[in-house]
């Protein structure tokens, strides 16, 4: 027993002296860098006080404080920053899909304002703002050494004003300006049609609208094809979608998956790391699907189509994605306003980050850009055939029935046909 007891005491010294040894040296320096953080907050307060006291104007301490924090977090990375009272609540509110303002969804880049994709529908989308385009001026007044917070701010304004951008596009010499009239934005999440056989799925954002507009308008579409029997597959167009919610992107994903892994997301902790599955039902019930996107396409909208792409459940078609991996949290302030803070990265279900590199389709399609209908020759004429001249013999090698399939593949081929002027990558 004696011996145990020694074995033990010996233990407990051992383990004192490699504390001493190992922790000594760590509590020092954790000492140092606290010293040297304070020192620091000492600094910014010698700054604060002489900015208030010899400024060549009179400056607003709140608004110098704000400015700060706002630095603070924009250092960090373009999707971390400060939310005053004002854009805290404007987020909820755009989160619920009704806001005023131009359209766009925009980041910072090279120190001006890029658009990750205009929202269908808006002034911006009418006025004919792409996924790509520089921002480089609002009104005359350069967004250039501002954050991206102060650059949304100057194009927002009362419904019914104009605004004048300049832009620079890829593959234009010269930059332009456009006039766009602000409006009140109301957001339909998802729109779903059929297209002959094929139902298409169109999701311009994910808020709280999203999937219960895309159950909804899911079961009405296959109601009028007559039945899941009737429709041959699925396209989820997912192009010019800037992203929104986690949740409702985990709900889309699960709405065509059966099992297995939908998204995880991993912080600085491992222990804060978290993954989210799917649940057993497919609202197709595993019917063909594609998923569109293109670069406009960011952050939700690349989680849907990472996670049905890894399943291998649907074929992704179009060009690469933004490339948005990292998810942000908003944490409300004691006093006012919040905090939008970049806390973690997510990863599809092969484990892949598609930070900086999007997702990459299956089949590269382009869009190529619209072209007139009418060439410089004026309107075409419209094409006569056998069948329609007076008198003609009828066909007596197929049936009616027959004939009526053959006609009905002709009016599909040709409004497949008409589709491609309009929109290639889906035709």
């Amino acid at each position: 027993m004696r011996k145990y007891v020694l074995a033990a005491a010996g233990g407990i010294l051992a383990g004192a002296l490699v504390t001493t040894q190992i922790a000594g040296p760590l509590i020092a320096q954790e000492a140092g860098n606290n010293r040297s953080v304070y020192q620091q907050l000492d600094m910014f307060g010698d700054i604060f006080e002489r900015i208030r006291a010899s400024y060549v104007e009179e400056v607003d301490a709140a608004e110098l404080i704000e400015a700060a924090i706002n630095g603070m977090l924009t250092s960090l990375d373009p999707h971390s920053g400060f939310l005053p009272p004002r854009d805290f609540d404007d987020m909820r509110v755009q989160t619920r899909g009704e806001f005023g303002g131009l359209g766009i969804e925009v980041t910072m880049e090279d120190g001006f304002v890029k658009v990750v994709s205009p929202i269908d529908g808006t002034p911006a989308d009418a006025a004919g703002i792409e996924a790509g385009d520089f921002i480089t001026a609002v009104d005359g007044e350069a967004v250039m050494g501002m954050t991206l917070d102060q650059a949304v701010e100057l194009m927002r304004g009362p419904v019914g004003s104009e605004i004048v951008i300049t832009v620079v596009r890829e593959g234009r010499t010269e930059p332009f300006d456009v006039s766009i009239v602000r409006d009140t934005i109301r957001l339909t999440a998802a729109r779903v049609r059929l297209e002959n056989d094929a139902v298409v799925a169109r999701v311009t954002t994910f808020n709280d609208q999203t999937w219960p507009n895309l159950r909804d308008g899911l079961a009405e579409a296959i109601e009028e094809a007559g039945g899941l029997d009737a429709v041959s597959g699925v396209v989820l167009d997912l192009r010019n979608n800037p992203g929104g919610l986690l949740t409702q992107a985990i709900r889309v994903s699960d709405a065509f998956l059966d099992q297995g892994e939908i998204v995880s997301t991993r912080g600085r902790n491992p222990e804060d790391g978290e993954r989210f599955n799917a649940t057993a039902g497919d609202l197709i019930e595993g019917r063909p699907m594609v998923v569109l996107i293109n670069g406009g396409s960011a952050s939700a909208s690349e989680i849907v189509a990472g996670a049905l792409q890894d399943h291998r459940r649907a074929v992704v078609v179009g060009t690469r994605s933004f490339g948005k991996g990292s998810v942000q949290t908003v944490i409300p302030l004691r006093g006012e306003g919040a905090m939008r803070l970049t806390t973690s990265r997510y990863y599809t279900p092969s484990g892949r980050s598609i930070q900086a590199l999007g997702v990459s389709p299956d089949i590269v399609v382009e869009q190529p850009p619209r072209r007139d209908i009418e060439d410089d020759n004026g309107p075409t004429r419209p094409q006569r055939s056998e069948s329609q001249l007076r008198g003609s013999l009828l066909n007596d090698s197929m049936s009616e029935d027959e004939q009526r399939m053959l006609e009905e593949e002709r009016r599909m081929v040709e409004e497949t046909a008409r589709l491609r002027e309009q929109d290639y990558q889906l035709a």
